[in-house]
Parts: C-alpha cells; structure tokens; sequence
C-alpha cells in the first residue's frame, strides 16, 4: 500500500498575552494507508493539537498537509468540507461529543444528511441500523438518547457515526482516556477490528503507551510541540534512542517487583517563545552545551527510526538515572 498522508514542516502557534505559544513546532511524517500512527507525549506537548491541525479544525500557521496526493491546506472551505467526508476524527469525551437532545439513531444519521447520502428515509434507516450492528450496539437502542447509556456505548455511538460516510483517515484523540479498563479493551479491539474490515488508516493520540503498544504500526513521540522520536513501534519499545522515550518507557506500569524507574529532575520549559536549544536539556541527566547552543533536528538514525538528540550515539547503553 501506498503512501496515505504526509505531514510536511507542520506548524500551529497561538498569540497569547506573553508571545507567541509554539503548539505545534515543524512537525514532519507520513503514514501508509490501512497503517495507525500513535502518538504519545505527557499532557500539553501538542498531540491533540497536531491531530486538528492535521483536520484543518485548527488552522495550520505553516506546512502542508498531503492527503492521498492533494494538498488540504490548499482548499478553500466547501472543497475542505467535502474533503471530511474522507478525514474524520473521533474525541476524548463521547458524552460531550454527542447532541444530547437527539437519539443516538439521529445521531449517526447526522453526516448521512449533512453529506447527502442514501437520501430515502428508508436507505438511511437502513444504514443507520448497519453501523449500530458494525460497532456492536442492540437494534432495541435506536431511539435511546445518550444520557442512557455507558461511556463505552456512548463511544460506540462516536465511533458509528465517524464511519457512516465511509472515511479513509481518522484521528482518535485519546479515545479510550475517558473509559473504564475492561471497556477500554473492548473498545480498542472494535478499532482493530474496524481497520481490518474498512481499511481504514489511523493516527492514534494517547499518552498511554501500553494502549499505543497494541494498536499501533509505527510511534511519534512529541515533547513541547516538537517531534523527537519516530519509529516502528518495535524499534520505539526495544530499542528507543532519545532519553525522554527512555523516561516514557520507565513510566509504563509493571507488575515486576523492584522495577527501577528513570527519575526526571529540572523544570519543564514554557512553550512560549521558546529558546534555541533542545528542549527537554531542562530535564536531560545527558545535556551538554551542544544541547542547548542550537536546535536539534529530528534526523534519521537508522532506517526507519528519527532522533532529535544531539547525543544519540554516545547515550546509547549508557545507564541513566534510576531509582526502585
């Protein structure tokens, strides 16, 4: 399979009081079609931000976004808003995600009219009821209204209503974060399921890295806007390069007695007006001044695998700061 999307020196900064917030920093990668992309990082480094970007919910401030051979970022509004027929993305939150003044059946119809498709009351009925069976709701919910059901229902409800005008790309933007861990499974399993059958191709945002490990080809990880580690995934978790993908690694639970975990000590920088430099040397047991003189870019290391660390190779075996 061929090339699905490329994301090319992608940039969004917000104007705030004090300068200018540096949200999204040259973020450049491609993904195969049928393949997902997770993206991890702590909370405020940008991944929910570049998933919208990415969709045009925020606007790009530079970079281009190449989506099965054509530019989006060029499109004017009705060629964009044809295009989301195509691109879709699935929230955090099903709850606040859903009108909660329409049935959950008005609601997966929603695109169907918006987008003009099956356009007998009929053929809608009957594709609504095909995406209620596909995510694995009851016939006897058609009229529900969302305040009646779980998150995890609720989430399929979502997920129902992404797919009904046949997407080729979504964005999931933590959509597991907000459920249980017995539904998590359940809802992550439906994804693979639906990736499989509708050939669908996913970027995946979340900052649990066990849930990215399973569902996953490939893996960026995002620190303070930027890209600083991409990879396949098993490149990522065997042999990961940058020391905050080492810090990310420690910080998966395990059921190992006496695991030692890498401990971070120093301040986290502000993503406003940012200094030239690395940006997690604050926070680096491995910083020199060739850390912080210039910026760092992501360069690829080995076939396939991306770094943004000036000290890669000399890091590499190196013990880092553990403690039990």
């Amino acid at each position: 399979m061929g090339t699905l999307l490329e994301v090319k020196h992608l940039n969004k900064h917000f104007n705030v009081a004090s300068g200018t917030l540096f949200a999204v920093d040259n973020v450049s990668f491609s993904i195969d079609e049928g393949n997902t992309l997770g993206i991890v990082g702590e909370s405020g480094c940008g991944k929910s931000t570049l998933g919208r970007a990415i969709l045009r919910l925020h606007e790009p401030t530079s970079g281009r976004v190449i989506f099965d051979g054509m530019d989006v970022t060029s499109f004017n509004d009705e060629e964009m808003r044809q295009m989301r027929r195509h691109m879709q993305i699935i929230f955090q939150d099903p709850y606040s995600s859903l009108n909660p003044r329409l049935t959950i059946s008005q609601s997966i119809e929603e695109p169907l009219r918006v987008f003009q498709k099956y356009m007998g009351d009929r053929e809608r009925k009957a594709r609504v009821e095909e995406l209620m069976e596909l995510v694995g709701l009851s016939a006897r919910s058609y009229n529900a209204y969302p305040h009646e059901f779980d998150g995890g229902r609720r989430q399929r409800v979502v997920i129902a209503r992404t797919l009904a005008v046949n997407p080729k790309f979504v964005v999931c933007d933590e959509p597991v974060s907000a459920l249980d861990v017995s539904v998590q499974a359940q809802i992550l399993n439906l994804m693979v399921d639906l990736r499989e059958k509708m050939g669908l191709t996913y970027i995946f945002i979340s900052h649990d890295l066990s849930v990215v490990r399973y569902i996953s080809d490939n893996v960026g990880v995002m620190y303070m806007g930027q890209m600083v580690e991409f990879a396949s995934k098993k490149d990522i978790f065997d042999d990961p390069a940058h020391p905050y993908t080492h810090a990310l690694m420690s910080a998966i639970p395990s059921i190992e007695v006496g695991r030692r975990r890498m401990i971070l000590k120093g301040e986290i920088v502000s993503p406003i007006n940012p200094k030239p430099g690395c940006r997690f040397s604050a926070r680096c047991p491995f910083v020199k001044e060739v850390c912080v003189a210039r910026d760092v870019p992501i360069e690829e290391i080995a076939p396939g695998h991306y770094c943004a660390c000036a000290r890669h190779k000399e890091i590499k075996g190196l013990p880092f700061v553990y403690a039990n």
